[in-house]
């Protein structure tokens, strides 16, 4: 797997206009091809009396799916520079639509292919990107007496805490870089004084 991936900060909208052609660009973070889908549809239904909504997203924190679509513009000039910014940019798990108003002058292949490749670099820009790290998930089992000591440690030291379970025991998630294990293996036994029993888990991505 990955160590970490870009993604997008926020869904947004950016929008410029070329030769009275405006270009909407809509960026929305998604986690499957179906959520994608639903997505360009949802624009397509919002801007029903555009030209065009071209499309490109990648997915996978390896960026091993990819697909664009040109929607009608001449093949290569829409959704090909709009996935080549989204890879360019390393941005993983997003979807961008841009939707064309055409304003009657034609901005021939090069310009298009500048028009929708910019209008995506525009709107990352304007919503930001951030990063996930790839973490280990941990489950620490303390009793009650030593858990609110413990769970405050764990947040005031950074660690990612996901969860926090109260039963006969108190059980906290927690998600770690693979490369801290030991060294909180460590600190968890001389902080409970062995008393802490540690569960591994899975893996999951969570912000950097």
């Amino acid at each position: 797997m990955q160590e970490q991936y870009r993604t997008l900060a926020r869904a947004g909208v950016h929008e410029i206009e070329i030769n009275r052609s405006r270009f909407l660009c809509t960026l929305a973070p998604v986690a499957t091809e179906q959520e994608a889908q639903e997505v360009i549809a949802r624009v397509r239904a919002e801007h029903p009396t555009a030209r065009h909504n071209c499309y490109a997203y990648v997915l996978g924190a390896d960026g091993g799916v990819q697909k664009a679509s040109d929607d009608g513009e001449p093949g290569g000039t829409a959704g090909v520079p709009m996935l080549q910014m989204l890879v360019r940019r390393e941005v993983r798990y997003a979807v961008a639509v841009v939707t064309r108003y055409f304003g009657g002058i034609k901005l021939g292949a090069g310009g298009l292919i500048r028009a929708y490749g910019g209008v995506v670099g525009e709107a990352l820009d304007a919503v930001g990107t951030v990063v996930r790290q790839r973490y280990r998930l941990v489950t620490v089992t303390v009793d009650h007496q030593r858990a609110g000591r413990v769970e405050n440690d764990l947040r005031t030291t950074g660690r990612a805490v996901r969860e926090v379970t109260y039963g006969a025991d108190v059980r906290i998630e927690v998600g770690l870089p693979e490369a801290d294990l030991d060294a909180f293996r460590a600190w968890l036994a001389d902080a409970t004084s062995g008393t802490a029993a540690l569960e591994l888990g899975g893996e999951a991505y969570g912000d950097a």
